[in-house]
């Protein structure tokens, strides 16, 4: 009788285990990003070959688009002047931007502008991150565009708005090409310059808006302009 239990428990198990092996198998949830992971797809804000999807302001309104911007050997140049700025077609909110540029002759003044709105000035409501040589890392928010972030390196400026000074600079070379990746995630906006971060920002004002790249006095050198979505915000 022992010997029969014994049996009929050793069946039992194999038959469970085969039952088992033969039922189809439920796919695994997709692994979902994390809080401030792009998680969209990169977006080629500059193509490489021309202007497209870009719009222009410039303070001189009888100055054209190409008289600012043009593009040469896979390369997006500013002279920078007359002042102004070229921006995107569409707006973002929360994105992952890279952007890489250079000084090629006498570096000078440029910038990256975020969530741009309003009627376009030169200094149009919004936020930047800081390209003027010597200075890279630092953060302004214009026209009333609200940052934060450590008091000691946070102050009020005229236009009005906050200039937010940046941790530490880790800029190359005048010649040499930058790197920025900028994390806009929500009200929490980071930069990394070259690598190693150099700012961060809290507190700031979130709404969609378009990006901008400055003409400010010296020419400079775009190669590289992408952005990728952070989906969920």
């Amino acid at each position: 009788m022992r010997s029969a239990r014994y049996t009929k428990v050793v069946l039992t198990v194999i038959a469970v285990t085969l039952l088992v092996i033969a039922s189809p198998r439920l796919d695994a949830p997709e692994a979902l990003a994390a809080p401030g992971e792009p998680s969209g797809e990169e977006i080629r804000l500059f193509n490489g070959k021309d202007l497209s999807g870009w719009e222009h302001f410039l303070v001189d309104e009888e100055a054209e688009m190409e008289d600012v911007w043009s593009v040469e050997d896979g390369l997006l140049i500013c002279k920078g002047e007359p002042g102004g700025y070229l921006y995107t077609e569409n707006d973002y909110e929360s994105f992952r931007l890279v952007v890489e540029w250079r000084w090629p002759d006498t570096p000078g003044n440029s910038g990256v502008l975020m969530r741009i709105t309003g009627e376009p000035t030169m200094l149009p409501n919004s936020v930047e991150a800081q390209l003027r040589s010597g200075n890279a890392g630092d953060m302004y928010g214009f026209l009333g565009f609200k940052i934060g972030g450590n008091e000691e390196r946070l102050s009020e400026i005229g236009v009005p708005g906050w200039a937010l000074q940046r941790i530490a600079g880790n800029e190359n070379e005048p010649g040499e090409w930058n790197k920025y990746e900028i994390i806009v995630d929500g009200a929490d906006i980071t930069l990394f310059l070259n690598g190693e971060k150099v700012n961060e920002a809290t507190g700031c004002d979130v709404r969609p808006g378009r990006i901008g790249l400055q003409s400010e006095g010296g020419i400079i050198h775009f190669r590289t302009v992408t952005l990728t979505p952070i989906e969920g915000r």
